[in-house]
């Protein structure tokens, strides 16, 4: 019964509630020449809308004709709208005014003839305000309510006039945008030093002073239904490959979701396999390195409100390499990069071959060492797999309050709080000083990483190689690793295989993987990045730097 009488109230205020308006109810819905039904309009839209102002005034000192501007008084700036918008417009309209009748006619050189009523073409009052007085900004006109919302949501001005069903939007955008610092996540010894920010204008300017051609498109694009968050997708005609940049077209458009605070909403709705522990997009808060992307051939994803720019097709070759890897000499970025595979597989196998090793298949280690690490071993309570489990298990939660606690003392949390604790726990007998040794170690491989995504997926990998080898031994590592590397195999990203140009092995393209040759010997772009154009540089550079080599000998 009780159940009843509520089912019977909420049926009789079903018909009193107030519908919601917004500019999706008012979609079609021109604007119209009486001032008063689309104040009425835009008035009702942002209801409750404290930061929205409306502001009347009058043009023409004898016709006295109304008008009212709208805008976000978060968005935009009151100085440009008091002295440069709104004092100019009410003060010269009239003088446009006598101009447009005082205009003569070229072929004839006589007056014309002009009617100064409301919708004659020479006293158009919308024209002498575009054309004239708000020329120095990004203006334009609207003719729908539901444009002049968006126009106001998106940092501009929107200016409508009696009589006239079209309004005008200028951009006067106001709010505080961070400056152009170097990112904090990317530091660099050597090359540019500027990042991008949350501005996605700011950061499509900052790949535009680094290629300079009518190439680069920037195709624009809105994503969430109540967030309404601009999109760019940038890449270079010619050089990228169009069917990749048809499928990430095609991709985002598919995206239905009310709001996009961040690229990383954009990479899960895109990637190929959302739930591998591997990324298959890149992300880069560098315009250099987005940039060396582009002439590749590759695209990148500007999301506005974010400093993180995506960057496809992904491979794991692109993710283990640094900006400053071409920004020294071909020697010193090869070596950096070969430090870096060992340090991917110390971070990988060493704890798993340590459990392995002396928990299981003890007939692999010298009796020497077998006999000093049993001797530091004893009495101890917990087996090695178990030790090295729980030591890492701990670096994890050091590494994660690191990263939570303010930039000062986060990094000295992070590695003076592990030796602190692995010499306590030494200390206190409950591990030994080999389990502290190699988790040390494998923490200090696992900060060579230039992506913050691999070095998370290699983690989270560790463990469970950690747990088949205290099971299985050497057999478990080896079983683990063949399904790691099938795993990978499989991947792919907008349809580059993910170990490209390993597997399918493209020996062009092994000039940038391990190791990296000189810019003069790199005369290609990847195979499977670039389109219509492969060449980067002139074959005959190589030649004649080798003939300059033969004739020095």
């Amino acid at each position: 019964m009780f159940d009843q009488l509520i089912t019977r109230i909420r049926s009789k205020n079903i018909g009193k509630e107030k519908p919601l308006l917004d500019e999706r109810s008012q979609a079609g819905e021109h604007l119209s020449s009486a001032i008063g039904h689309n104040r009425q309009a835009l008035q009702q839209i942002f209801e409750k809308c404290s930061d929205i102002s409306f502001r009347e005034f009058q043009l023409h000192s004898t016709k006295k004709i109304k008008a009212f501007i709208v805008y976000a008084d978060s968005l935009c700036k009151p100085e440009i709208i008091n002295d440069a918008i709104l004092k100019p417009i009410m003060l010269e309209v009239s003088a446009r005014e006598k101009d447009f009748q005082t205009k003569k006619d070229p072929r004839t050189n006589t007056g014309i003839s002009t009617d100064t009523s409301l919708g004659t073409n020479a006293g158009d009052i919308p024209d002498i305000v575009l054309q004239h007085l708000l020329s120095n900004y990004k203006a334009d006109t609207l003719s729908l309510i539901s444009e002049a919302v968006n126009a106001v949501l998106e940092d501009n001005l929107v200016l409508i006039i009696d009589g006239y069903p079209i309004g005008i939007k200028a951009s006067v955008q106001g709010y505080n945008i961070r400056q152009i610092n170097e990112p904090t996540t990317e530091p660099n010894i050597r090359g540019p030093r500027d990042g991008f920010v949350e501005n996605i204008g700011t950061n499509l300017s900052l790949l535009r002073r680094r290629i300079r051609t009518s190439r680069l498109k920037a195709e624009n694009m809105t994503v969430g239904t109540l967030s309404k968050t601009k999109v760019n997708i940038c890449y270079i005609q010619g050089v990228a490959n169009e069917k990749v940049v048809a499928e990430v077209k095609s991709r985002i458009e598919g995206i239905t979701i009310d709001n996009v605070l961040d690229s990383s909403y954009i990479e899960e709705f895109i990637s190929d396999e959302p739930i591998s522990l591997f990324p298959l997009v890149q992300y880069t808060e560098r315009p250099d390195k987005a940039a060396a992307s582009l002439f590749e051939g590759r695209i990148a994803i500007i999301v506005d409100n974010s400093p993180s720019v995506l960057i496809v097709p992904c491979t794991f070759i692109a993710l283990i390499q640094a900006s400053e890897d071409y920004y020294y000499s071909a020697l010193f970025g090869s070596f950096a990069r070969i430090g870096r595979f060992i340090a991917i597989n110390i971070a990988l196998l060493v704890p798993a071959i340590t459990v392995a090793a002396f928990s299981i298949n003890q007939t692999l280690i010298p009796i020497s060492l077998l006999n000093t690490v049993a001797g530091a071993r004893e009495n101890l309570p917990l087996p090695i797999s178990m030790e090295i489990f729980l030591m890492e298990l701990v670096f994890e939660l050091l590494r994660e309050a690191g990263v939570r606690l303010p930039r000062t003392v986060g990094q000295a949390v992070s590695t003076v709080g592990g030796l602190v604790i692995g010499q306590a726990a030494v200390d206190a007998g409950i591990v030994s000083p080999t389990s502290v040794v190699v988790v040390g170690l494998t923490a200090i491989a696992s900060f060579t990483f230039p992506d913050y995504n691999v070095g998370t997926s290699i983690r989270i990998i560790r463990f469970g190689l950690i747990i088949m080898a205290s099971v299985f031994g050497i057999v478990g590592i080896i079983f683990g690793l063949m399904i790691l590397l099938t795993h990978l195999c499989s991947l792919r990203s907008f349809g580059v295989p993910y170990l490209s140009p390993i597997a399918p092995l493209t020996p062009r393209d092994l000039k940038d993987t391990v190791i990296r040759v000189p810019w003069w010997a790199m005369l290609t772009r990847p195979r499977f990045f670039g389109g219509k154009e492969p060449l980067r540089s002139d074959a005959n550079q190589l030649k004649q730097k080798l003939k300059k080599r033969g004739n020095r000998k």
